[in-house]
């Protein structure tokens, strides 16, 4: 299967779409590279995650194909203070079986699309320095690099840095 060579869709997630999106979520926990997790999560774990997400300002998107979530995009508010309603951060998580098939790129678009309708004019990204894909994929969409903490994580005893990228969407 090359990119793009299926059919999906993008919808905004329901209660019912948070079993899968903690299954991909739990996915990545051993790889050390994408979360700072050290141990699966539960649904229950997500519920007050969940009830962040609004479509309107926060959405919570999954990627379907063949009615199954392979995919799912997170918006969070950064920092939590009025001033910063412009600003979000994102997050991609892709399920293993699907990686490398443009299913990031996919979301992504998306994501610039609807920036103007939810209101946000600054996207933030924090992804461990040692993240090469999700690196790869933001940059690839314009994201810079505008800050790094170094060694701020502790994965298995070794520590990594976490690098912060942004971008300004033109609303």
């Amino acid at each position: 299967m090359t990119k793009f060579d299926f059919d999906y869709t993008i919808e905004d997630a329901d209660l019912e779409d948070l079993a899968a999106i903690v299954d991909i979520y739990n996915e990545t926990i051993s790889s050390r590279s994408v979360t700072a997790d050290l141990e699966p999560v539960t649904v229950n774990d997500r519920l007050k995650w969940y009830a962040e997400h609004s479509p309107t300002t926060r959405p919570l998107w999954v990627l379907r194909s063949e009615g199954r979530v392979i995919a799912w995009l997170s918006l969070q508010s950064f920092y939590g203070r009025p001033a910063y309603a412009a600003t979000a951060e994102v997050s991609i998580y892709i399920s293993e079986a699907w990686r490398g098939r443009g299913l990031g790129s996919i979301l992504m678009n998306r994501l610039f699309e609807a920036c103007p309708r939810i209101g946000v004019k600054t996207l933030l990204g924090f992804v461990f320095g040692h993240n090469d894909p999700s690196l790869g994929l933001l940059a690839k969409h314009g994201f810079e690099r505008w800050g790094n903490l170094p060694q701020v994580a502790n994965l298995d005893g070794v520590e990594r840095d976490l690098i912060i990228l942004g971008k300004r969407v033109e609303v």
